[in-house]
């Protein structure tokens, strides 16, 4: 459960990040796509709740790994808090690819509808 617990708060905070950053960006070019502060202010609070949960599984990933502290082998212990460490990088990596990706085939789109359409003879 704190694994999953992990990946979803993580996961929520690149989403809030991602689209906070995006609405700055909006606002910086006054505001073409109609967003308002009001959405900013909405997103900021959201990305403080965010940064609360991150904090509390914090909290709930010492109490798990004292449990499992007394289960687990040394090594294995070392394998679960690698495990631990390593998850939100890898997600962040992974959000990065998702996002190149999506510019990508957004570019392509835009290059595809840039051409001049052949006329068949």
């Amino acid at each position: 459960m704190f694994a999953g617990d992990l990946e979803k708060i993580v996961n929520l905070l690149l989403s809030l990040c991602s689209r906070l950053s995006r609405i700055d960006r909006s606002l910086l070019a006054l505001q073409r796509d109609g967003l308002s502060p009001e959405d900013r202010s909405l997103l900021l609070r959201q990305t403080e709740d965010a940064r609360e949960l991150k904090e509390n599984l914090d909290r709930r990933q010492r109490v798990v790994h004292a449990i499992l502290s007394g289960y687990l082998t040394e090594p294995q212990l070392q394998d679960y808090r690698r495990y631990v460490s390593a998850k939100p990088s890898l997600l962040i990596r992974q959000r990065h690819l998702d996002d190149l990706i999506r510019r990508g085939e957004e570019q392509l789109t835009q290059l595809a509808e840039s051409l001049p359409r052949s006329r068949e003879v």
